[in-house]
């Protein structure tokens, strides 16, 4: 009976993993297009919920609040950065080009319209969240600078994650794009840094 018992159980918490799971994704997506279709850094759980399609008992059965949500968010978009840049990285030979990889895709956020859209919200309320969730942010920033940090060690590699994102970060609020050159003169900035200058 008890293989029954712990059968069935698991298979309903697996049920309502899959479910909350989905709510999550749900309402992560529809903060992100009401941030972006109300141009605003502080959207209002009512039109989240409501653009979700899901109750307010919904979201607070998965965030305390706002923020909460808003560095669920952060942390979401920053694991999908990451994965392009190690795809991109994993398709470039040698360090040089790799440390190039990182830094033209962090500098892609900016420069791609959709992206620039997407992560402004971040680049305004990125202080304020980090103090609230310092454990956090801090986390998924690092994982954004490991493969930095595997290649040219830790203080090459944090010098070239604040240049990198305080372009990023100037671009977004200034509502302006990176002209290629700027790309260049930072990609050449972190090679020299990283002592790979040509």
């Amino acid at each position: 009976m008890e293989n029954v018992v712990s059968t069935l159980a698991g298979r309903t918490l697996a049920e309502r993993h899959e479910a909350y799971a989905t709510e999550i994704r749900t309402l992560l997506d529809a903060a992100l297009t009401v941030m972006r279709r109300d141009e605003t850094i502080e959207p209002r759980v009512s039109d989240i919920v409501r653009t979700a399609g899901l109750s307010n008992q919904a979201f607070y059965r998965h965030f305390r609040g706002k923020d909460e949500l808003l560095v669920a968010l952060l942390d979401d978009g920053r694991r999908r950065l990451l994965a392009t840049i190690e795809r991109r990285m994993a398709r470039a030979d040698g360090t040089t080009d790799q440390v190039r990889a990182w830094v033209e895709v962090v500098l892609a956020q900016a420069r791609n319209p959709e992206a620039a859209a997407a992560t402004r919200p971040f680049a305004l309320n990125g202080d304020r969240l980090a103090v609230q969730f310092p454990a956090e942010t801090q986390g998924s920033r690092d994982r954004l600078i490991e493969p930095l940090r595997d290649l040219v060690g830790e203080p090459a590699a944090l010098a070239i994650y604040h240049v990198a994102m305080g372009m990023v970060h100037d671009a977004l609020v200034e509502r302006r794009t990176p002209t290629r050159a700027e790309v260049d003169a930072v990609v050449e900035f972190a090679l020299k840094g990283a002592g790979l200058g040509t």
